[in-house]
């Protein structure tokens, strides 16, 4: 199946999550028709119709969000690469080609395949209200209508169509699965000598003309890399935040004027007993359940502490009968009108009139009620407090940071200025043109280091612009001092010269006896003495094994055993290694009926990321070379 196109597949297991993740994140609910409407410069084309440079750099930014949601506090700058943005590109074009295929084969949905697939399937169990519509109220809460929802989720599943007919026609054969396992967990044993060059270290005595030849060889791996002294300040929301602290009259105010948000929704529990009338029932009928309902009222009434007892008996609701009638708590929105009417009205122990609703007639006892409290102001305070603080830094944050660029623009020749204005900090650096290992902030920003050293800022000594290093954070610098790569004196760094050396001449050690071991038993006449290392490895329990030399071990001709060869390990050293026997695969617990469905998702994926190669070619796809331009040409919007 497929054969063609298999040969130029690589497996990606990372495509089975566009089959269950919905992919309506990258892009709105305009059709196939009208997809590549949108402004700007062309980065793509599928089909004849463009991808915009704005649509890419909002898949982008909205790629950035969900990266900054799983690892918060990452720098958003790591991102700005040429990488980042062809894989958001990628999976764009990757869609635009499904819709375009969606299209061409008709594989919209009809209304109540799309209403069966919306009530079913549990990843939209909470946009879904108790009677199975759609929860208007969530759905604005994330941004969307009903309407783009139900557009969104047709072409989600028209783009997965395309798709199930390769992925759920993989047959994968006992036979095949068994030979591509095998490499995995076949087991070898092996014995081997490690040959370490840390062994050797008394056996090396380098001479000052040795240390003197090795350090003229590497002369350029012992310099000073040029760094810059600079001072630098930065405008953040957070400081503004933390000095926008609002009065407690502000704060009394807010909490009078907003009582309903720190008020607890209230919730009744309740029991009822019903007797079924559908509302597509005669009126007879109806008539004989209300009557039912009202004897049963009567009843409860006599005994309201019997009316679990009652409920259980003569309720014709199954799910709370055997509860005793018990609903547990609810709040408003959670039953239909007329139920919840009733239920809100009762006071706790109250048994309601017979209340007539869709599914028949019901008796109510209202059992407990909580909620509807206000919180004390104490209790809020602090949450206030943060919010008016967030609120009055966000309404200051455009004009001081138009500030802010303005003054270090204008007044180039200092920071002072901008300082005494916006009463910032100044704070210092020693810096690189890359930042270094483990730093964070301002100082792992490379936008910033590209800037600290430009031409104009090392020559003429002018302030930087203003820089954003991440989210509503401004940073500007200068510098004070400036040195220049140089190359380091021996005296200065003989110990890492000899340090170096030492590696060099024990690593040569260990590597020449390991060889000469190797080629003594290769050439002996009988199997010789056995090696002092011994262990039962497989790929699936490398026992600790480094993995170039478990591919050694593996790469080993099982048909000629046993089999003798050397792994350079580098810095590491050298390791004589004798393949011994194959030996069965070891159980894997519970069967490998597991490790047999992964093999067939893999190929299912590999069989569908060919399919989608082979349908980029049948419409056309193209990738404009400026589409990976990273941001900061004036033709590409920056990641923020």
């Amino acid at each position: 199946m497929f054969d063609l196109i298999r040969k130029h597949i690589r497996l990606t297991l990372g495509f089975l999550l566009l089959l269950i993740i919905p992919s309506f994140v990258f892009f709105g609910v305009e059709g196939y028709k009208t997809a590549g409407d949108g402004s700007g410069s062309t980065v793509a084309e599928v089909d004849g119709r463009s991808i915009t440079r704005g649509e890419l750099d909002n898949a982008i930014q909205r790629n950035l969000e969900r990266a900054r949601l799983q690892r918060p506090g990452v720098d958003p700058q790591q991102f700005n690469t040429p990488e980042f943005r062809r894989e958001s590109l990628d999976n764009l074009v990757r869609e635009r080609v499904l819709q375009a295929a969606a299209f061409k084969l008709n594989l919209g949905p009809t209304d109540s395949r799309l209403q069966r697939m919306f009530a079913t399937d549990p990843q939209f169990a909470q946009l879904r209200n108790p009677d199975g519509s759609v929860n208007r109220d969530m759905l604005a809460m994330q941004g969307m209508s009903s309407e783009y929802f139900a557009q969104t989720l047709r072409q989600e599943f028209a783009m997965q169509q395309v798709l199930a007919g390769i992925t759920r026609s993989v047959v994968a054969p006992p036979s095949i699965v068994s030979a591509s396992l095998d490499p995995l967990m076949q087991r070898r044993d092996v014995q081997f000598q490690t040959f370490e060059p840390a062994a050797y270290v008394d056996k090396v005595k380098p001479t000052d003309a040795q240390i003197e030849a090795f350090y003229q060889s590497k002369l350029a791996e012992f310099k000073a890399p040029e760094s810059a002294s600079i001072e630098y300040v930065m405008l953040d929301l957070e400081s503004l935040t933390r000095n926008a602290t609002p009065g407690d009259e502000e704060l009394r105010k807010f909490y009078a004027d907003n009582g309903a948000r720190f008020t607890a929704p209230e919730e009744r529990q309740a029991s009822h007993i019903l007797i079924n009338a559908d509302k597509s029932a005669s009126a007879a009928d109806k008539a004989k359940a209300k009557e039912r309902a009202e004897a049963l009222l009567a009843e409860a009434r006599k005994s309201p502490a019997g009316f679990a007892e009652l409920a259980r008996k003569n309720s014709q609701d199954p799910g709370s009968a055997v509860q005793g009638g018990d609903l547990g708590f609810f709040g408003r929105g959670a039953m239909v009108k007329p139920f919840e009417d009733a239920a809100f009205t009762l006071k706790p122990g109250e048994i309601s009139n017979v209340v007539e609703s869709d599914f028949g007639f019901h008796v109510i006892q209202l059992v407990a009620v909580k909620g509807g409290q206000k919180r004390p102001f104490e209790e809020v305070r602090a949450e206030i407090e943060t919010e008016l603080s967030k609120t009055a830094a966000l309404k200051r944050w455009s004009e001081m940071a138009e500030q802010f660029t303005n003054t270090v623009y204008e007044q180039s020749e200092s920071l002072q200025p901008v300082i005494d204005k916006l009463k910032l900090e100044k704070k210092t650096a020693v810096v690189q043109r890359k930042p270094a290992p483990g730093a964070s902030g301002a100082l792992a920003s490379a936008k910033l280091l590209d800037a600290v050293f430009g031409n104009e800022t090392l020559k003429n000594k002018r302030n930087t612009d203003a820089v954003e290093v991440a989210s509503n954070q401004l940073v500007a610098a200068r510098v004070v001092t400036y040195t220049p790569t140089r190359e380091l004196p021996l005296a200065e760094v003989k110990p890492q010269v000899l340090a170096r050396l030492l590696a060099q001449q024990t690593l040569e050690l260990a590597r020449k006896d390991g060889q000469t071991r190797l080629t003594a038993l290769q050439q002996a006449t009988t199997p010789g003495e056995p090696l002092p290392n011994s262990l039962i490895v497989s790929r699936v329990q490398p026992q600790g094994m480094p993995r170039e030399l478990l591919d050694a071990v593996m790469r080993v001709d099982s048909t000629k055993l046993p089999s003798l060869t050397g792994v350079d390990l580098g810095p590491r050293g050298y390791v004589v290694i004798r393949v011994r026997a194959v030996l069965p695969r070891e159980p894997v617990p519970g069967g490998e009926e597991t490790l047999r469905q992964q093999y067939a998702q893999a190929w299912a994926a590999a069989e569908a990321e060919a399919y989608v190669g082979a349908l980029k070619q049948r419409f056309k796809t193209e990738i404009k070379a400026s589409a990976l331009a990273v941001p900061g040409d004036a033709a590409s919007a920056p990641i923020r």
